[in-house]
């Protein structure tokens, strides 16, 4: 009963950020329809992406599958694909096509460098993506290569989170207009919206060029992360004086020794000290200092170790679902709650059942996906 209940949306399979972008409609109520090649892998129940909606199996180099599609597109509120540019509309299922039968659709287009541009139709990954936007070469330590952020800031953050706004707001618009729009969520443009902070700490001057030279890259004693007797990790982020404070009370430590703590100069003298303190103490300990702290400091978990923590077991905010220990929907809604729907669907599953409850003749969904032999 999430407040997407009633939206009727079509994702035309991919990987990524466009799957990522529909488990989040899902979680939050949309009804999903997957829309996969019949070739391929069958699908797997622990693909966690994958939760939330149905999966139907249609060949797409068959002129009637793609005439399928359009009748399903006529009863939807939201198409997402994810291909490189031209692809859909070489299938017969570009925007023109799809809104031609349907002007009230949402067609939500996912790729990494946009519809338009020089490298348009060019090949790339998240690695590439926020490599262009300036946010990779600022991650990593001074002296080092850029880390990358696992896949997080572009497929995900920049991408399908992207997407999913987008797609929302052009849903509110709708109501108001009563048309559809296309959304073009690029993931360099996304993963360039994530650093509007720091471009604006750049543009005040409150950030320099360099690598692991800033206040949030790791250079600065209090925000960093620090190893502790048991092999562990602790994260700091005590930037706030107070936050600072409390943080040296609780682990013992003089405040003389950290004067003009904000000093770029000063750093590498005080993470010193800092990392011989956390170093006398296993993570675990330094957990119990700090959990009714405001020193924000707290303990790197595994992901393992995550879903048992206290907080987030308390807020639920993972689950466990046939056996694969997941992320709960999020966010959070007072009247109407995002729920977890079915588990990740196999291949085809629910297609003739999906052919039929959008009105298509027993053989019309015989011809598209024909009953599985009996054994």
């Amino acid at each position: 009963m999430g407040p997407l209940r009633g939206v009727k949306v079509l994702e035309m399979a991919g990987i990524g950020p466009g799957p990522f972008c529909a488990m989040l409609l899902a979680d939050l109520g949309a009804t999903v329809i997957r829309v996969e090649r019949p070739d391929g892998p069958p699908g797997d129940r622990r693909d966690v992406v994958m939760r939330g909606r149905r999966s139907l199996a249609l060949d797409l180099k068959n002129p009637k599958a793609v005439e399928a599609v359009l009748r399903l597109a006529e009863q939807s509120d939201v198409l997402i694909e994810g291909f490189r540019p031209g692809v859909m509309e070489r299938l017969g299922l570009g925007p023109e096509a799809v809104r031609g039968r349907n002007p009230r659709l949402v067609y939500g287009r996912m790729t990494g460098w946009g519809q338009d541009g020089p490298m348009a139709k060019l090949a790339g990954h998240d690695i590439n993506y926020i490599a262009l936007t300036g946010a990779l070469h600022a991650m990593g330590r001074a002296g080092e290569p850029p880390a990358p952020p696992l896949n997080l800031v572009g497929d995900y953050g920049g991408g399908g989170m992207l997407l999913a706004m987008g797609i929302m707001a052009a849903l509110v618009e709708r109501a108001t207009s009563g048309e559809g729009q296309v959304v073009d969520a690029a993931m360099v443009d996304g993963a360039a919206l994530l650093m509007a902070p720091i471009f604006g700490m750049k543009a005040r001057g409150r950030w320099g060029a360099k690598r692991g030279a800033n206040f949030l890259d790791g250079a600065a004693s209090f925000y960093d992360s620090y190893e502790c007797a048991c092999g562990g990790f602790v994260a700091v982020g005590a930037i706030e004086p107070q936050f600072f404070a409390e943080m040296l009370a609780r682990m013992g430590l003089d405040p003389a020794r950290f004067d003009d703590r904000m000093s770029p100069a000063r750093w590498a003298e005080h993470k010193a000290i800092l990392a011989e303190a956390f170093r006398a103490r296993t993570r675990d300990e330094w957990a119990a200092v700090f959990a009714d702290s405001d020193g924000c400091v707290a303990p790197i978990l595994s992901m393992e170790e995550a879903p048992a923590h206290p907080h987030n077991a308390a807020r639920g905010t993972f689950v466990e679902w046939d056996g694969a220990v997941q992320p709960a929907p999020a966010p959070r809604f007072s009247r109407t709650p995002a729920e977890m729907g079915a588990p990740p669907a196999l291949k085809g599953e629910h297609s003739r059942e999906v052919l039929a409850e959008f009105g298509f003749a027993p053989d019309e969904i015989e011809a598209l996906a024909p009953a599985a032999p009996a054994r």
